[in-house]
């Protein structure tokens, strides 16, 4: 595979990627690129994917506009006093394989996890046009630092796994599968874990560049 603007052993600046996604931003990232996200994203584990198809199944429409949307599989702890979220740290995304499919068919464009996609994920999103993203698991509370604001937006009654409306600012991630199904689990291990030590440092301050 061809690596993208950031290859192993070379040192580069972060991507900024400013939401929503269109299918053009998407297609000029690369499996390896390291990221800053900001803008709107909205949470959603297997739970609430589970009750977005049950809508569709319905003919009822869904609580946030899918086109060019972020999905951030998450599911936060509740927030400290004075805060406004808790650890926000990414879900094993395969427990969304089932569902995902569904949803790239009808605009989404990207998909923050950790662990890999099925086969059917990944063809789907070379159909669609869209990008999975890694976050760092084990730093969801460093991750909630970079929240801005925090929105409940659909199903109060899921607690952890509802779906929430996030700012972000400078959202650390890498691109581990491009919209041309270039994946970095398959074809970059070491560059994989390279970046995410890479992001932890970020994350607590360090220099990445």
């Amino acid at each position: 595979m061809e690596y993208g603007k950031n290859p192993p052993g070379m040192e580069r600046e972060p991507i900024g990627i400013h939401l929503p996604l269109t299918r053009e931003r998407a297609a000029s990232l690369s499996a390896g690129d390291m990221v800053r996200i900001s803008g709107i994203l909205y949470t959603a584990r297997d739970a609430a994917h589970k009750q977005l198809c049950a809508l569709l199944d319905a003919g009822r429409p869904l609580p946030f506009p899918l086109e060019d949307s972020v999905i951030y599989y998450t599911g936060p702890t509740p927030p400290l006093p004075g805060g406004i979220i808790g650890s926000a740290g990414p879900t094993t995304s395969y427990r969304m394989d089932a569902y995902t499919p569904r949803l790239l068919g009808l605009g989404l464009r990207g998909m923050i996890g950790k662990g890999k996609r099925s086969a059917g994920v990944i063809e789907a999103m070379r159909q669609a046009g869209a990008v999975y993203f890694g976050a760092t698991g084990g730093a969801g509370v460093l991750l909630s630092d970079r929240i801005r604001e925090v929105e409940l937006v659909a199903f109060p009654e899921l607690g952890a796994e509802a779906i929430r409306r996030l700012v972000v600012e400078d959202f650390p991630a890498v691109v581990v599968i491009d919209s041309r199904g270039n994946n970095l689990y398959h074809s970059g291990r070491e560059a994989y874990l390279r970046f995410s030590q890479m992001i932890r440092k970020d994350l607590v301050g360090g220099s990445i560049s």
